[in-house]
């Protein structure tokens, strides 16, 4: 698919807009709906040093001296520093060998600290200096500088730019080997939190699912649908409704929107539990559907079915779109991401982003392994008609593929 950040976007024009204008009685929640996470345990300063010595375990088999990351999932995940990016750069080091850094300007040294999980040093710079000077000297005094230095992949090319300049004899290099192949494969805390954060979607599907009614907005739905989900325990992550045509375009349209009977509802719905992500969508008819639509759902949960079974320990990440692909060209679809048919991958991989490395999408040769999460989702559009998506996540166990969220049997029980 593209872009999460397009999903969230027209997940709150249609959402957190327009449900404040519908009132806040569909945002009440009935009250029988149970608090989930309770009970729940966050990662530990144990469980983050032990992903730090994977990544530096990676980090000395591929001659990685040291790797840069900023503030984003990645920071998080090894050290607990929850940090938003701006033109103030704070920044962490991972050395192959001993405790981390973490360069932050000086007022923010005490925020950044409270979220900090690890032992690490803290260096500070102060408004009129250069940060990357900071970074580079500390390279410098563990006699780092000439060697190569990993940037996890999303770091801004300021930030490279001026550690080049910085250490000009390093060698800068895509550290992307090393935060994927230390976050592509989940621990079973982890599991066990996108398990709950699955529960959490569900159950709120099924508190929602029957309250739809005609002539409610996008924005009536997502507050029904976002009440259940803070009632469950969950942090709602984003609520994308397609009512009618605009599910014919996966993340939609900025059309106004109702629902009417016998047309379409897409819902594209995800929460959070620890910073762990769930992303499932779910298609049904408001009245009786139509031959047509039942006909393009069966087709759709097909294709969950093939790509879940094409989804097997060592294949080529890319064969499970290949599969799901030939099987809807065998029914006139396409060819490839043509339309109508299967415009966006099959699924992604997830975590403590909704969108992680890597994807079930042609050419992609990176081999499924035990712990690795996705999404599979191989919706179909027809435009100018509907669209419909059946979306539920999966991990690798040794055994093969293991559904977080079970897909639904037919259009007539779309929960189950």
């Amino acid at each position: 698919m593209i872009q999460t950040d397009r999903r969230r976007f027209l997940g709150w024009a249609s959402g957190a807009g327009l449900a404040l204008a519908a009132g806040a009685a569909w945002a009440e929640p009935a009250p029988d709906l149970k608090f989930m996470t309770g009970g729940v345990v966050p990662i530990s300063p144990a469980e983050r040093q032990a992903r730090i010595a994977r990544a530096q375990a990676l980090m000395r088999a591929k001659g990685i001296s040291a790797l840069l990351m900023e503030p984003g999932s990645s920071l998080i995940y090894f050290t607990g520093v929850h940090w938003s990016r701006s033109e103030r750069m704070t920044a962490c080091v991972i050395p192959a060998e001993g405790e981390v850094l973490i360069v932050t300007p000086h007022f923010e040294e005490p925020s950044v600290r409270e979220t900090l999980a690890i032992p690490g040093e803290v260096r500070i710079w102060q408004e009129d200096e250069n940060p990357l000077a900071v970074v580079a000297g500390w390279l410098t005094e563990k006699k780092l500088a000439g060697g190569v230095i990993g940037v996890e992949e999303t770091v801004r090319f300021f930030i490279v730019d001026a550690l080049q300049k910085a250490l000009p004899s390093a060698t800068l290099r895509n550290g992307a080997a090393v935060t994927r192949g230390v976050r592509m494969i989940k621990t079973e805390h982890e599991l066990a939190l996108m398990q709950l954060a699955s529960d959490i979607t569900i159950a709120a599907y099924r508190h929602t699912y029957p309250r739809v009614q005609a002539g409610m907005t996008r924005g009536d739905i997502d507050a029904i649908m976002a009440g259940a989900t803070r009632a469950l325990g969950g942090e709602v992550e984003f609520n994308l409704i397609l009512l009618g045509e605009a599910a014919a375009y996966p993340h939609g349209s900025g059309k106004p929107q109702i629902v009417r009977e016998g047309e379409v509802v897409l819902m594209d719905c995800g929460c959070t539990v620890q910073g762990y992500q769930s992303d499932i969508s779910r298609t049904f008819v408001f009245g009786e559907p139509t031959a047509a639509q039942r006909k393009v759902w069966n087709q759709v949960h097909r294709g969950q079915e093939i790509a879940l079974a094409a989804a097997q320990l060592g294949a080529p990440a890319g064969s499970v779109d290949d599969a799901v692909r030939a099987y809807y060209e065998s029914l006139g679809y396409g060819p490839r991401y043509d339309l109508p048919g299967l415009s966006h991958r099959t699924g992604h991989g997830i975590g403590l982003d909704g969108h992680e490395p890597v994807n079930l999408v042609h050419g992609e040769t990176t081999p499924l392994a035990a712990g690795m999460c996705f999404s599979n989702e191989p919706g179909i559009y027809i435009p100018g008609g509907f669209g419909v998506r059946l979306e539920d996540c999966f991990h690798m166990t040794e055994a093969g593929p293991k559904w977080f969220s079970v897909p639904p049997p037919s259009i007539d029980k779309p929960f189950g």
